[in-house]
């Protein structure tokens, strides 16, 4: 594995050369020790800007989990993503900066993808989640790489906010650390291409924050040459760029107070290790839960930095792939530190990859003693709903009807669709939130407002249906000459058709907001194959019933079948 990721990262192979003559071993990672059918096998992939971790575990009651196989790999996939020339360019054109990924970054975090999916695999996984974080999340081109991922390991990856990676970070480490009762830490994971800030205890998180600060990103665009030392006036400009980033996170931790700090990186546990080296005392067996002061954080970045990047990789306990970016992640982690007070981390062996886990748990386990992944979820819907004005009594009534259609369809066999369940009550809650900027065109403001909320606990895909969902509620039906609608793959295209449809006819259904349609009721005709659909209604509901006529062209376009609709006293 050491060869392959120098081989991987070093460009001393095309990728074309290490997919044909480098393999992960199957016969290692499913051994005969394993009775792969009597396991419930499931692999978290977090796809970093530095690295791709894997996490092959058997789930078992409660919140544990057993790990089977825990594998890391160096892609870089950010490399060259955040250089400064690019900035700077994009600053003379008066715009924002653009981030690219590389066709050579792409390639090999593709091609590690496939590898540790077929991993996962081998061990019998029957579910691998696929999250990428920063690097992804900021590019451009980022449909490339998740295209890639799927066509070369099967494997559809989901691009996560910096809240959600947050929130998923927090899972990880506060599931894998003794905090004592009513006491809050402060976490951090200081990645490639941003660092995540949360303050949290024992059952919940109080504060998240995803700054666009990484040992990448900040190398990149502040330090001209990773090979000669840091000069300390070069020190100085890391640090203030860092207090810039960090002023506000920095105002609202200090706010929530916190008792112990936790560092769950890559980046945290290398200083850690140097650390340990430079103390003369005994090397620990792990570094879990080791604690480490910010006296000797300030003395090894004062050594580090003294040095050229060849004798930076000689120093005792360095990670030599890091030697390039590890003065970024110092330069983050010193004056985070500094800056909030803390005089001592602890390191975490835990992070995203272990939160997707600990996520997929609780999903399955309805919540325990962690904050729900659906409690999460549902939070930030309200949330969002408030902070619009959404009409609520109209909303849940959208609910209760477009839920009615969405169960009575699956039962005649219209469609076979069960966890977008949640997605479509999310989206029927979330319809009409773009009344908030105008009612003229308010679909199309419902689509922007939920795009672009940081909602918890979703992905960037479910992100997506949701708002392509209220953006079909009305008007236009969804058609491949919309941008937005033929962007997502097929099987995507399918279930935003099917659901839009039952949105679209809930909302038919409460035209005037006066919820006289109380209830809906469908059956399959024969002769000819036709669905009936009948408003049940205490009064007259004539403008429903014509609402609901109007539907039945995108009903038969949708699922092939005519529609009749027919009134009926309650």
């Amino acid at each position: 594995m050491a060869a392959f990721a120098g081989q991987m990262y070093s460009g001393q192979s095309p990728p074309g050369t290490l997919l044909a003559s480098h393999t992960l071993s199957l016969t290692a990672a499913r051994t005969e020790c394993y009775d792969i059918h009597h396991m419930r096998i499931f692999a978290a992939m977090d796809i970093g800007t530095n690295s791709i971790r894997l996490a092959v575990v058997e789930l078992q009651e409660g919140l544990a989990w057993n790990v089977l196989a825990s594998q890391k790999q160096v892609v870089r996939l950010g490399e060259g993503e955040f250089d400064e020339t690019s900035k700077n360019r994009s600053k003379k054109a008066g715009a924002e900066p653009r981030h690219k990924l590389t066709d050579e970054a792409i390639a090999r975090g593709a091609l590690v993808c496939a590898r540790f999916a077929e991993v996962a695999r081998g061990y019998g996984a029957t579910e691998i989640v696929a999250l990428a974080t920063a690097a992804a999340r900021e590019a451009e081109n980022r449909d490339e790489f998740v295209d890639q991922v799927r066509e070369l390991a099967d494997l559809d990856v989901r691009v996560i906010s910096g809240q959600e990676e947050a929130r998923l970070i927090y899972l990880g480490v506060s599931s894998g650390v003794d905090l004592p009762a009513n006491k809050k830490a402060l976490f951090i994971d200081i990645g490639g291409g941003s660092t995540e800030l949360i303050v949290g205890d024992s059952s919940r998180f109080y504060y998240l924050d995803s700054l666009k600060l990484g040992a990448i990103r900040l190398t990149s665009g502040f330090v001209a040459d990773p090979t000669r030392p840091v000069t300390p006036a070069n020190w100085a400009l890391l640090q203030r760029e860092v207090q810039s980033a960090l002023a506000p996170a920095a105002r609202a931790i200090a706010a929530e107070g916190f008792s112990v700090m936790y560092g769950s990186s890559g980046t945290a546990t290398n200083l850690a290790e140097i650390a340990a080296h430079a103390s003369g005392a005994a090397i620990p067996t792990s570094f879990r839960n080791h604690e480490f002061l910010l006296t000797d954080l300030q003395a090894i970045t004062k050594r580090l930095c003294a040095l050229p990047m060849d004798q930076r990789r000689r120093v005792p306990g360095i990670n030599p792939e890091r030697a390039d970016i590890i003065i970024g992640g110092a330069a983050i982690l010193q004056t985070v530190m500094e800056t909030v007070g803390a005089t001592s981390i602890r390191i975490s062996d835990r992070g995203l990859r272990e939160g997707i886990v600990v996520d997929h748990l609780r999903r399955e386990a309805g919540g325990a003693t962690l904050q729900e992944a659906v409690g999460a979820r549902r939070g930030s819907i309200q949330q969002l709903m408030r902070a619009t004005n959404v009409d609520e009594a109209h909303a849940l009534h959208i609910v209760r009807l477009s839920l009615r259609l969405f169960d009575q369809w699956k039962a005649l066999g219209l469609h076979d669709y069960g966890r977008s369940r949640e997605l479509l009550e999310y989206a029927a809650l979330l319809h009409d939130c773009g009344f908030f900027i105008s009612h003229t065109d308010h679909q199309q403001h419902s689509y922007y407002i939920i795009r672009h909320s940081e909602l918890l606990g979703f992905n960037d895909r479910e992100v997506e249906i949701m708002a392509c969902l209220a953006l079909y509620h009305r008007k236009s039906v969804p058609r491949l000459k919309h941008p937005t609608f033929a962007n997502l793959d097929a099987k995507t295209r399918r279930l935003v058709k099917t659901l839009s449809c039952a949105l679209r006819l809930a909302e038919a259904l409460d035209r005037g907001h006066l919820a006289q349609v109380k209830d809906v009721r469908c059956e399959r005709l024969a002769k000819p194959d036709r669905i009936r659909m009948t408003l049940v209604s205490s009064s007259d509901a004539q403008l429903e019933f014509w609402a609901a006529l109007a539907q039945a062209p995108a009903f038969e376009k949708t699922f092939g079948l005519p529609l009749d609709v027919q009134v009926a006293s309650a």
